[in-house]
């Protein structure tokens, strides 16, 4: 075998110990993840915003980003509940590159595995205590997920995952709303079939356990534009993307039909100052189309402390190190300019 088996990594549960969440936390969490439920079936008029770094690629500069983002959340939360983005990995479409905080807890030094999956750990738990808002990640490694299964309140699952089997049935037994983003390719058939099978009871082999799921009933659509077959990037958030999407994703196929626009990536071809632009046309949309107004539940925004990005070695602080970013002072006018919209 080809694989070189360096060293025995600490198994989720040792490292969920070594670094537990508080009873107060984890009561105030369970009444959090349920405000977000209610968001997606419906039951409250709020949207939801999960906003921050592309990648959280150092915890000072993070937690200084996400101080500033609780007193936001704390100003528009009766229009706006925002889940802070805390992205610990970073898929790459070459499999090359820096691969986020798990793969390199120092962005300069090389992978470092051991310490990756304390760090991952780490951050959202300093996030967690130090602002009082629950976080987000990517869902890129399945058995990952268990590192942070106490702390995370939204699931994403990528672009590139989200035709993968495991993904899909791991997504079934996720506690917290998972988002199923459209593939690169921008199938919405693919994206569909996601949510099916995230949302049906399922049995696989995880960790080397047989396991059975119930079902996710809150994984829901994220659309977030595609590659066409020309190679450059498409939108898919206009009206009438919106409008055909109402007449498939309907609640007699699907549990709690939701839709989360996410505002970079392909809808913005990596441009992050459209995403102000995406965010008010998807509010036009659901004032004009009642259905479209029932099936959009929020947006996510790419922003950190500083606009756009920089070389991993760049040495600003507070400046992405992988796609662009909206800066500070243009995030807060897009929140509350949201938040007025609403």
């Amino acid at each position: 075998m080809a694989m070189n088996f360096k060293r025995r990594l600490p198994i989720p549960k040792d490292i969920r110990e070594e670094m537990p969440l508080s009873a107060e936390l984890t009561k105030k969490k369970e009444l959090f993840d349920a405000q977000v439920a209610r968001v997606l079936s419906g039951e409250d008029a709020r949207k939801l915003l999960v906003i921050g770094p592309c990648s959280a690629d150092r915890e000072d500069s993070v937690l200084a980003y996400m101080t500033r983002l609780a007193k936001l959340a704390e100003e528009v939360d009766d229009k706006i509940i925002i889940i802070p983005r805390v992205y610990t990995n970073k898929p790459r479409t070459k499999g090359t590159g820096y691969k986020g905080l798990l793969h390199n807890p120092d962005p300069e030094a090389p992978s470092d595995l051991l310490e990756g999956v304390k760090a991952i750990r780490s951050m959202h738990l300093h996030v967690i205590e130090g602002t009082g808002m629950f976080t987000a990640d990517e869902m890129l490694y399945p058995a990952h997920y268990q590192y942070l299964l106490d702390l995370l309140s939204y699931v994403a699952v990528g672009a590139r995952s989200v035709e993968n089997q495991e993904h899909r049935l791991v997504a079934s037994g996720l506690s917290v709303p998972t988002g199923m983003k459209n593939p690169t390719a921008g199938s919405t058939s693919v994206m569909l079939n996601s949510i099916y099978a995230a949302q049906a009871p399922q049995e696989f082999i995880y960790r080397n356990w047989e396991v059975s799921t119930p079902g996710n009933p809150f994984a829901h659509a994220v659309l977030r534009g595609y590659i066409g077959l020309d190679g450059r990037t498409y939108p898919n958030f206009h009206y009438e993307h919106l409008e055909r999407l109402t007449e498939t994703y309907t609640s007699e196929k699907y549990r709690n039909p939701a839709v989360i626009v996410d505002c970079n990536h392909d809808n913005s071809g990596k441009r992050p100052f459209e995403q102000f632009r995406i965010c008010k046309e998807v509010l036009d949309s659901c004032r004009r189309n009642e259905a479209i107004r029932g099936l959009v539940k929020g947006f996510m925004v790419e922003s950190y402390l500083e606009d756009g990005n920089q070389p991993v070695d760049g040495g600003v602080f507070g400046k992405s190190i992988t796609d662009p970013c909206l800066g500070w002072d243009k995030t807060e006018s897009l929140v509350k300019e949201l938040a007025d919209r609403l």
